[in-house]
Formats: structure tokens, sequence, C-alpha cells
């Protein structure tokens, strides 16, 4: 999955790239307000971490422009401003969540997770489709109480679709969630994906809707 992070503290910013790298996320790190305002206006990003304290355009700004013109991605709000009222303006303006500096990037990805199951309508921390679990913590895929061995590729295949199970994902949103900006989205690589991955499941999991995408029902067939 994709995440715009959007801090201009270079430290910060290349410290919570790492972590989000290191748990599997696909990350576009920006220190601009207007240029990370830009990127989440016009390009598909599962969430978005956002500093208030911004240079060009202040993270509050940024974020009211987002939900004026109808973009609907979650935010986590980073900021080092202590004041209440200012973390109520935030959360009025359409933050999902709120992170005061300094924090730990261990709360902050677990916050991030909880945004992310939230805003797909999952509450309980592992999302279960019959007989398959994933555990975001872990970044595990497990089927029948067993670990399946994934690749990081293919964890963030089984885990974006697992994230959205019950709805039809087009290719080329699932290309946009695996790489970087440079992926090619119009060649077969997501289709190569999502063979290696069903010779390593033991139920069919995933499900093609030839013409429209890939998809994990919320009961898949028991049997491969």
């Amino acid at each position: 999955m994709r995440i715009l992070l959007i801090e201009d503290d270079r430290r910060i910013r290349e410290d919570v790239t790492a972590a989000l790298e290191a748990s599997g996320y696909i990350v576009d790190p920006e220190e601009d307000g207007e240029e990370g305002w830009f990127k989440g206006d016009t390009e598909d990003y599962g969430a978005a971490i956002l500093d208030l304290g911004l240079p060009h355009m202040d993270g509050l700004a940024v974020l009211k422009r987002w939900r004026e013109a109808g973009r609907d991605l979650p935010v986590l709000v980073l900021t080092a401003r202590g004041s209440w009222t200012e973390r109520v303006e935030g959360i009025d303006a359409g933050a999902d969540d709120y992170l005061a500096k300094p924090f730990r990037v261990e709360e902050l990805l677990a916050r991030l997770r909880a945004v992310l199951r939230r805003s797909a309508g999952h509450a309980a921390p592992v999302i279960r489709a019959g007989e398959a679990e994933l555990d975001p913590r872990q970044m595990r895929l497990s089927v029948r109480g067993v670990p399946v061995n994934l690749s990081p590729q293919e964890y963030r295949l089984v885990a974006y679709l697992m994230l959205n199970k019950g709805r039809v994902v087009p290719q080329q949103e699932l290309a946009e969630h695996l790489q970087s900006l440079h992926f090619e989205r119009e060649s077969n690589a997501v289709e190569v994906l999502i063979a290696r991955v069903r010779r390593k499941l033991p139920i069919r999991l995933i499900e093609t809707r030839r013409g429209f995408g890939y998809t994990i029902p919320d009961t898949p067939a028991q049997s491969a």
C-alpha cells in the first residue's frame, strides 16, 4: 500500500519512511506542503501522514483543500503544536487521527494500521476471510492457522486485497499500491504476481473478475 508522508523535518521524515518501508508500505516522502497537497490530490494513496507545520502551505490548509475537493483518503496528522484547540480544528477539518510530537514510531504504526482498518470498515486488528487471516502487526498471512511464506511484494498484494475484501479492485489500482510511481502499470506484472501467490495458497483466496479486476470474497473457496 502506498502512503504519502508530508514532513519537513528531515530526520523525522527519514525515520518514519524507514519504519513504514520495514512494515511493508510503499512511501512517497515529501517536505513541502504545496507539493504534498498536489500529490495527494492527483495520486492514489492508501493514507497520508501529514505534518501541520509545513513550508509554502500549512498542513491544515492541505487537509482542508483535500476534503473540499472530495478526497477521502485517511489522514493521520503529526504536529508539535500542543494546543487542544488546534487539535480540535484539525479533526474538524477532516483528520482521522492525531499524533503529537515527539512520538514513538511504534505508536505511529499502530495508529496508521487502525486508521486503515477503520477506513475499510474493519474493527478487529486481524482481518479474516474464510480460513485466511491477515495480521498487519506481524506482516503475516495464515491459512487454517499455518503461516504462508510470502515475499514483501506478495504480502503487499494480499494485504491490500484483504483490506478491501468483498470489493473488486481494478488492476491499475493494485499496481499503484504495489510499487513506486515508476511501476510499469500496463505490463502483466500484476497477473504474474497473482499467479505466484495462488501457487502458494491451499485455498482459492483470490478471484479474478474478467475485465474488472481481482477480489477476495468474504468467504473464499475452501480448496485450491
